[in-house]
């Protein structure tokens, strides 16, 4: 607990006052909607989340205490007011990715240069680091595939999500391509799919299951060069869930 500018109590209180008379304001607004996307509700909403995150910075800060409400974060999204009709879509991935195993990535990105001699000559020379490995393995397999075969890369699923946002029209060619990721209009959004472990409160482990494709390297081969190296093969399990949010 800081000892600077610390609020009074009477600051506290009031803070915890907001919240109350916050609390009833959203009632009443849920009482009276004349639909759902009531724009008085989502202010209401949005009200009662302000002050709840203030009151509970204010107890933190004067008592080193917190409320067990969760705070709504920045990343709801409002209601959707694109075209009825979209002419054009937008599909935004975002894949996030922890390198678990460095020297399987490696060995899979040294299996492709040993089948390519245009690839990078320090992979077949073993003197290429993770960031070689990364752009031999994502030139090699398409995005979906190294999804569906993570593990036999080195890699284990962070968090994912995939957005759809309708357009009345399709871009021009080249147009967007030199800032593709810029914030997409929220209110375009039709609707959104997220993969997190936040989902899964109970901790199932998922299983994602290794593909075995042509041009992928065998599990076993793949042990034993790690092996082979001083590795250890073994992967580490992730918690996984899945959750739907949707745009509208």
């Amino acid at each position: 607990m800081s000892d600077a500018a610390q609020p009074t109590a009477a600051e506290v209180r009031a803070a915890a006052e907001a919240v109350k008379a916050a609390l009833d304001r959203h009632l009443e607004a849920v009482e009276r909607r004349s639909g759902e996307d009531d724009p008085a509700v989502y202010a209401a909403f949005n009200e009662l989340a302000a002050t709840a995150e203030a009151y509970d910075e204010l107890l933190y800060d004067a008592y080193d205490e917190v409320t067990p409400f969760e705070i709504p974060g920045d990343d709801a999204l409002p209601a959707y007011a694109g075209p009825e009709e979209p002419s054009a879509l937008s599909v935004l991935i975002r894949r996030d990715y922890a390198v678990a195993e460095p020297q399987r990535l490696l060995a899979q990105a040294r299996r492709v240069a040993d089948l390519d001699p245009d690839v990078d000559a320090d992979l077949r020379a073993g003197t290429a680091g993770v960031h070689t490995a990364l752009g031999v393995i994502f030139e090699e397999y398409e995005a979906d595939e190294i999804a569906s075969r993570h593990k036999e890369f080195g890699l284990v699923e962070g968090d994912s999500t995939l957005w759809v946002t309708a357009a009345e029209e399709l871009t021009d060619p080249g147009e967007w391509l030199s800032a593709p990721f810029d914030q997409p209009d929220p209110q375009a959004v039709v609707c959104r799919f997220d993969v997190s472990a936040v989902f899964d409160e109970d901790g199932d482990d998922g299983d994602d299951g290794d593909g075995d494709e042509d041009g992928g390297l065998d599990e076993d081969d793949l042990d034993d060069d790690l092996e082979a190296e001083g590795a250890d093969a073994g992967t580490p399990e992730r918690d996984e869930g899945a959750g739907r949010a949707p745009g509208r």
